[in-house]
């Protein structure tokens, strides 16, 4: 009863940590031995028996019986005299067993017993935390603030745990009060000695991903997938997102019926200006759609291999109207043009001829859809049509190669007339 009275003085913190008795007792085992090891010089001659229904633990001293004058080592052996004090029929090679107490350590080591097994079970505990929040990194988490410091806000989770919001992980309108719920990313989790370190994050791109697929059911499901996401948190960001059912309109579903869907992530992100384009394999026409709200007239891709990472540059070509659109304000919007597409990005200026035909002058002998195609991706005259090669043309745009042909034969003849 001894030993169980200690046991469960040891194990009496066990209730407010997530280890359970089987464990505890493994761990309590590991730690009695290592007492043994240090007191004894090594713990060969001791047997731990663990009993973790009854959460009950034995520890029998093994040693052999020798002659009255031939006991060497103590701790291995005992003499005939006093093994047959505790049983008479003992005789000189038998092993004698007899219980031994944890209490005749005394009170020194089992202070000492005590601090390492509480080391150890919270060396334990957060091992576990670590495993688990590890396994939730890029993961939407939500925490509660606990106490502001003027470079991090501390959050709690309901089962305790410390989670850190840096304020480099903060967007700028960010304002927080204690006891606020605060949504974001687990951005990385590490271990600092024996604790978790546990940092979650507002600005990351992976939140502005998540926060998609809890709000639009088309990709949580994965009919739309996104392919690009490019964010300035807090000012603007850019999505590109695609699906592989025609029968759906990846854009149209992002946003919803006048915005209703993306509006809860906008106010999320403290009103984050959000634009989403449609994504395709077909890069001058990605690089147009990416500068939107500018129309683009025509683009050049010079590719190159960079250690930056970098695709290489474009060149686009904007009537001068349309270049302060493409730029933005403060250049963010051909910033995240350009991390969205991979390239480099400079913009040019292109007057128009003054001998130019506006397109829409050919709508008796051009179809209205295939004019408003032109018009779609920056083509808006007739010689910004011809100037640009059939090729270039199909690139950019979602009209065929024949009826390309066919539009640029009726705009020669305008000014061959």
């Amino acid at each position: 009863m001894e030993n169980l009275a200690l046991i469960e003085s040891f194990s009496e913190f066990k209730d407010d940590k997530s280890i359970d008795r089987v464990t505890l007792m493994a761990i309590l085992e590991e730690v009695i031995s290592a007492t043994l090891r240090k007191r004894f010089g090594d713990d060969d001659s001791f047997s731990i028996i663990i009993n973790p229904d009854k959460g009950d633990m034995e520890i029998w001293h093994n040693r052999i019986v020798v002659e009255d004058n031939e006991v060497e080592d103590p701790y291995k052996q005992i003499s005939l005299t006093e093994a047959q004090k505790i049983e008479p029929d003992f005789e000189v090679g038998e092993e004698v067993s007899e219980e031994f107490k944890l209490a005749d350590l005394g009170r020194r080591d089992i202070l000492a017993l005590r601090q390492n097994l509480v080391s150890k079970v919270y060396e334990h505990d957060s091992s576990n935390i670590y495993k688990h929040f590890k396994e939730l990194e890029g993961e939407i988490f939500t925490a509660e603030v606990h106490h502001i410091r003027h470079n991090a806000v501390i959050l709690l989770d309901d089962d305790g745990n410390e989670i850190v919001l840096p304020k480099t992980e903060q967007i700028k309108s960010d304002f927080f009060r204690k006891g606020d719920n605060v949504k974001g990313v687990i951005k990385f989790v590490e271990l600092k000695g024996n604790k978790p370190n546990i940092t979650l994050s507002r600005t990351d791109p992976r939140f502005l991903v998540k926060l998609f697929e809890q709000e639009i059911p088309e990709i949580f499901e994965g009919l739309i997938t996104i392919e690009g996401v490019a964010r300035i948190p807090g000012e603007k960001a850019k999505v590109a997102v695609d699906s592989y059912d025609e029968r759906i309109d990846p854009v149209g579903a992002c946003v919803g019926m006048k915005g209703s869907r993306i509006h809860g992530i906008v106010r999320e992100l403290g009103n984050e200006n959000i634009d989403v384009i449609n994504f395709t394999k077909n890069e001058n026409l990605f690089i147009q759609r990416a500068l939107s709200p500018a129309n683009v007239i025509s683009v050049k891709i010079f590719p190159e291999k960079r250690r930056d990472g970098k695709k290489g540059r474009v060149e686009v070509y904007l009537k001068p109207e349309e270049v302060s659109k493409a730029i933005g304000k403060n250049g963010v919007n051909i910033k995240l043009a350009s991390i969205l597409t991979g390239y480099d990005i400079d913009v040019q200026r292109e007057t128009i001829d003054d001998e130019d035909v506006e397109l829409a002058e050919f709508s008796d002998e051009i179809e209205a859809w295939v004019i408003k195609e032109f018009q779609r991706v920056g083509l808006d005259t007739a010689k910004s049509i011809l100037d640009q090669s059939v090729a270039d043309l199909v690139n950019r745009t979602d009209l065929e190669e024949e009826t390309i042909i066919d539009v640029q034969r009726i705009l020669k003849e305008e000014f061959e007339g």
